[in-house]
């Protein structure tokens, strides 16, 4: 040790003097988190004890990976995010993914869906099947999913508010599938609170919206074993503007929050902590995004264990989806985007993600084409299959600088949850504005940070060039909208409408009883009645959440 002290102090005397006949690019060098990063590395700066901190892949805390043998036995879950128009369209593009070697669907919904609309709402004008695909009915569930085989494919479901109703569609797919429920398998996002700090989709107020969230662990526990009924999101706050270490905290802060209600609602921790998952963002500054994933497991793995008393090893893993970076596509020399997606996935790989969706080149201007969404899937096989990522588990672990930054953004994280805590929880920090204002202070700083040119965005700030837009950018059809409130029409005429009234009663009732919900939202699912009808009694009951403004 005394040695190393004696040759880095003969090193930095070299470096200062290099230093002054070649000036340094910045004034000081730091990660997007602001954890200062050194020109070097070594033993010393390694403060986290290896058996205890770190250990091995599959043991506890997990730091270097759920599994002792991670991809070695079996490669990640490759998702493409895909849905727009409508669910025939969808349908569509799920079976080309599939075709293209894609092992598993992710759902996204256009924005009324998000929120709990029909399409043939007034407030839905101009956003049906926009950002993703229209669901109004069961007779859509069933048309987005025909011929897909449930109990052979995994499905991920970005959708929160309304997220019961969808996962009930999904479930009455399956019936008619004649698929048990016992073997499907996947995640709903249903993560209400990152709503209200990120995103916006929100529907009812906090207590209520946790109520809902409660009542589907509850019922798929016993009857839906392998759905993850929770994927904890990160990903949004980063998109918001969050850093590493606050997309890390603010996540987990989330996620105890929604484990506390679980327990208060008479639940046993590990009954339910076993199905929850974690959905994180893979940005651009590659090596403290290794070191984020690293971190966010430790972390959890101890609050599990240390806080919730969790006996079950699966109680402690931290499984988590990735997705990269929307916010760092340009619209500017798209193309490099195809660049900048290869290094975050390779990032999240080497960070041991379960799952994982590389965007398209061409999302800063449009819905992917088909072209740019197999150009996206083939960067994920290619990292599995040529590079040699997958033939090691956890490669970076071991690397001066790599533990260094995993050592910082644990300590950086567990002081904000701990902030939070002291508020009285997350939904405390989100009444008081607290999440919301850090994450505007950081997403300012970065806009600062282009603007200034501190932050390098290539083709933005720096090495522009004069060009047109990609050809062939995918339009919606404008007459989705007309088309989806045709079928509502329709659907209506044909279904039974005491048979719906009477569901849609039975879903009131026990919005007002306290009484699951997840039974009569079921049932009213079965008879048909739509989305909007469902949410709207339920707004009847538990009101609507209206934001607070943050200055």
């Amino acid at each position: 040790m005394s040695d190393l002290k004696e040759k880095l102090s003969k090193w930095q005397q070299q470096y200062e003097k290099v230093r002054e006949r070649f000036p340094e690019r910045k004034e000081k060098f730091t990660t997007s988190s602001e954890i200062p990063v050194e020109p070097v590395y070594t033993s010393l700066d390694n403060t986290m004890d290896e058996a205890a901190d770190l250990g091995l892949p599959g043991q506890y805390p997990y730091t270097r990976g759920i599994q002792p043998n991670m991809y070695r036995g079996r490669l990640w879950t490759m998702r493409q995010y895909a849905g727009f128009a409508s669910a025939e369209e969808s349908n569509r593009r799920y079976k080309y993914l599939l075709s293209q070697g894609q092992t598993g669907l992710s759902v996204a919904f256009d924005l009324p869906t998000q929120i709990g609309l029909d399409s043939d709402h007034q407030l839905a004008d101009g956003e049906v099947g926009k950002v993703g695909v229209a669901i109004d009915s069961l007779a859509d569930m069933e048309l987005l999913l025909a011929d897909i085989p449930l109990d052979k494919v995994s499905t991920s479901m970005t959708i929160n508010a309304p997220a019961l109703v969808l996962m009930a569609m999904y479930m009455a797919v399956a019936e008619k599938q004649d698929v048990d429920w016992s073997k499907l398998k996947g995640t709903i996002q249903n993560d209400i609170l990152k709503e209200y700090v990120a995103r916006g989709t929100y529907i009812f107020p906090p207590e209520q919206s946790l109520k809902i969230i409660t009542d589907i662990f509850a019922f798929c526990a016993d009857n839906v074993p392998n759905w993850n009924t929770i994927s904890i999101s990160g990903y949004h706050i980063r998109e918001a503007g969050a850093d590493a270490v606050q997309e890390v905290a603010f996540t987990l802060a989330n996620a105890i929050c929604y484990v506390e209600h679980a327990l208060e609602a008479g639940m046993a921790v590990d009954d339910f902590a076993p199905r929850l998952s974690f959905f994180f963002n893979a940005h651009s500054n590659f090596f403290e995004e290794v070191a984020k994933f690293r971190a966010a497991r430790k972390l959890w793995a101890e609050v599990m264990k240390e806080r919730f008393g969790a006996e079950n090893q699966k109680s402690l893993l931290l499984r988590f989806h990735t997705q990269t970076a929307g916010s760092t596509l340009t619209a500017q020399q798209s193309d490099n985007n195809v660049v900048r997606v290869a290094l975050q996935a390779l990032s999240a790989v080497l960070g041991g993600t379960q799952s994982l969706h590389t965007n398209s080149r061409d999302e800063a201007l449009a819905l992917p084409s088909e072209d740019s969404v197999r150009i996206a899937l083939r960067t994920q096989q290619i990292i599995a299959h040529e590079t040699g990522s997958a033939d090691v588990v956890d490669p970076l672990g071991g690397s001066y600088y790599l533990e260094s930054l995993t050592d910082s953004i644990c300590k950086g994280a567990q002081e904000l949850i701990e902030r939070i805590d002291k508020m009285g929880g997350a939904v405390e920090a989100i009444n008081k504005g607290f999440i919301q204002q850090e994450i505007q202070d950081s997403a300012y700083k970065y806009q600062l940070s282009v603007e200034h040119k501190d932050q390098i965005v290539v083709g933005v700030n720096a090495f522009e060039t004069e060009g047109v837009p990609p050809a062939d950018l995918l339009e919606v059809d404008p007459e989705v909208q007309k088309n989806q409130s045709e079928k509502i029409k329709s659907l209506k005429q044909k279904r039974d409408t005491e048979q719906v009234n009477k569901a849609l009663e039975a879903v009131a009732a026990a919005a007002k009883t306290g009484e699951n919900l997840f039974p009569p939202v079921l049932d009213a699912v079965r008879a048909y009645a739509t989305l909007g009808e469902i949410c709207g009694e339920l707004r009847q009951v538990f009101g609507e959440y209206q934001a607070k403004e943050v200055l």
